[in-house]
């Protein structure tokens, strides 16, 4: 695990040098506070979740394909891995590189601030509150799985996911890249789609899932959706 951990780190710290290589200003400022978080959101998590829950932290290095995941669930996480890397590519070639957008207004960057705030509060306490939260589509059965149904799950049925979304469009707009909102919300797209297909194979195949259904209405967003 500890080696896992090892790599996980170097590895994270990839996406925030490639920001900072591709805009071509080492001494860019929203690249530098986008950089920051991206790194205490990962590392917090993993040294969280390796001192509270290793089990949960286990489970999120499965790879795409293993356990019982369902088979369309590969494609989407493929899909969802090299969506991920043009995002990160296309923001810093669009506000800095190449100017590609104009600058936001400052409210607009305000915004997108407030949007990391929100998803780091939501991608945090999801791991917290679900130690079922798995990276792939499938029933856990060699850990026993039951709906959870408390903390941030009480309050939309994919807390994650609305982090997820906070993040692929709040980033864009804090660092002035229209062309990065449009591949975020290209992504926020396709994370919907997969929680359509994880719905119905949570309510097919977990206990209780429909009853919970009934109880937190909203898979993602209060009051529409």
């Amino acid at each position: 695990m500890e080696k896992k951990i090892v790599f996980s780190f170097l590895y994270i710290l990839l996406f925030p040098a490639l920001i900072l290589v591709l805009s071509g200003d080492f001494f860019w400022p929203a690249g530098w506070i986008f950089c920051i978080w991206f790194i205490l959101l990962c590392y917090s998590t993993i040294l969280y979740l390796y001192r509270k829950d290793p089990a949960l932290l286990e489970e999120r290095y499965h790879k795409p394909g293993s356990g019982n995941q369902e088979d369309w669930d590969k494609y989407v996480v493929y899909g969802l891995a090299v969506g991920f890397i043009l995002w990160i590519v296309i923001m810093p070639l669009d506000a800095k590189r190449f100017g590609w957008s104009p600058a936001f207004p400052l409210w607009l960057n305000i915004l997108g601030g407030a949007g990391l705030a929100g998803s780091f509060f939501l991608f945090f306490r999801s791991y917290k509150d679900n130690t079922f939260l798995s990276p792939l589509v499938r029933i856990q059965e060699d850990r026993e799985q039951r709906v959870v149904s408390t903390g941030v799950y009480g309050f939309v049925r994919h807390p994650m996911y609305l982090g997820g979304i906070l993040m692929f469009v709040g980033a864009p707009l804090l660092l002035d890249s229209f062309y990065g909102v449009l591949a975020g919300l290209a992504l926020a797209v396709l994370l919907m789609a997969r929680i359509t297909g994880e719905e119905k194979m949570l309510g097919r195949d977990l206990e209780g899932y429909r009853e919970y259904q009934q109880h937190v209405r909203y898979r993602l967003i209060p009051f529409l959706w």
